[in-house]
């Protein structure tokens, strides 16, 4: 019997490589197209909840993950201008015996590692690098892709895991992409030695008006990872989300933040972080996440804006259901491809909405001006720590499918 051709999956990211692992551990083959020629190490932090952390134990790669986190104890939120504590909010033991997974952070680059080794000892997953897609044409029996040099290839399904900036996405919404949200990331990793007050083994975030910052130890806390998420007036041009800060932001930046922060951050004789950014996006609601054998996932279909720190998360848990979905139980062929796809869709789009809107709306309360900073300061330093973190139970009780 000749096997069936491989699913096709745009994008080597978190998403597309977790697609594959997905779909290779249901024994269903497939194809990741990667853009670059090699992967680049980003420079970046993930914090991964109990959501995201059972997601990488269904795929079979917690384990070697494990050895490179951190597992904060809590979530210490502070006023940024004065550097006072305003609430310490349970993670360590307490999520984990809440949700039965740990809470875990760790640099992005760990994260691929893990996943591109993974991948690459699967048999049933081939990597093809150099290939952009720049075409997507679909009949009722396949789906093909081609590049910009005219190679093609295809496939029963193609599954668009290529991030805010898809090419894949254009063959679902024409005309739709990523609006700007008034705000820009700028992110670091800095020795833990030389990180003063931001050291230690607690996500920290700091609150201001026009700004916030939030900091975690990264392998296995040897390094501190720093983003600083700034409101801006005028949108920045670029789709990227690595290219070099201006240095020059930077003070304008962190000036309503305490000395205890801003004075680590800041460039001085001896001492200059190497800063990336990025604009932050949101996107106008698709009208279909999948359509025929074409179906999106990750911050293809539903991008997260970063207060929850839920993005890598939901394209994990992406994967586990869109591979569910495809699955061929025993001898018996997988369900057609366009009622698969559009189960998917079913099974996901509401839960990536409300995760979005709840991000949204988190950014709004760490950005709020007095007098209603007044009163969310107030909140945070009174009520039970515990109960405030109840609040997230919709989010991290999320649980694969037995």
């Amino acid at each position: 019997m000749t096997a069936p051709a491989p699913v096709l999956i745009a994008g080597g990211g978190i998403a597309g490589l977790a697609l594959a692992l997905a779909l290779a551990r249901r024994g269903i083959r497939s194809t990741v197209l990667e853009r670059q020629q090699a992967p680049a190490a980003a420079g970046a932090g993930i914090q991964l909840g109990p959501n995201g952390v059972r997601a990488l134990q269904r795929l079979g790669v917690a384990d070697a993950l494990k050895t490179w986190v951190s597992e904060p104890e809590a979530i210490e939120v502070r006023a940024g201008s004065s550097g006072r504590r305003l609430a310490r909010l349970p993670l360590g033991s307490w999520i984990e015996k809440r949700h039965g997974a740990p809470y875990w952070v760790a640099h992005r680059g760990d994260l691929h590692a893990v996943l591109a080794a993974a991948t690459a000892a699967e048999p049933l997953i081939e990597r093809r690098t150099g290939f952009e897609v720049a075409s997507v044409a679909q009949t009722a029996e396949q789906v093909t892709v081609a590049d910009a040099a005219g190679r093609s290839i295809a496939g029963p399904i193609l599954a668009g895991a290529d991030g805010l900036w898809s090419a894949v996405r254009p063959a679902l919404a024409p005309g739709s992409g990523p609006q700007p949200a008034g705000a820009t990331a700028t992110r670091t990793v800095i020795p833990a030695g030389q990180a003063g007050a931001l050291a230690g083994s607690a996500v920290g975030v700091w609150l201001s008006r026009q700004a916030h910052v939030v900091h975690y130890p990264v392998r296995r806390g040897a390094e501190i990872a720093v983003v600083i998420i700034a409101r801006e007036a005028e949108a920045r041009p670029g789709r990227g989300w690595d290219a070099d800060a201006d240095a020059s932001r930077l003070p304008r930046r962190l000036a309503s933040f305490h000395l205890s922060l801003a004075q680590v951050l800041m460039p001085a004789a001896g001492r200059a972080w190497t800063w990336r950014e990025w604009s932050l996006h949101t996107l106008p609601a698709l009208p279909a996440w999948a359509q025929g054998r074409v179906v999106l996932l990750g911050d293809a279909a539903h991008p997260m804006l970063p207060y929850l720190a839920q993005g890598g998360a939901l394209a994990l848990e992406d994967a586990i259901m869109l591979a569910d979905c495809l699955r061929q139980p025993g001898p018996e062929p997988g369900p057609e491809p366009a009622a698969a796809l559009t189960r998917f869709e079913a099974l996901r789009a509401a839960r990536a909405r409300r995760v979005q809107v709840a991000s949204l709306r988190q950014g709004r309360i760490y950005h709020l001006a007095p007098p209603l900073s007044w009163a969310r300061d107030a909140v945070l330093a009174l009520a039970p720590a515990p109960w405030l973190m109840a609040g997230y139970d919709w989010l991290y009780a999320w649980r694969p499918p037995a």
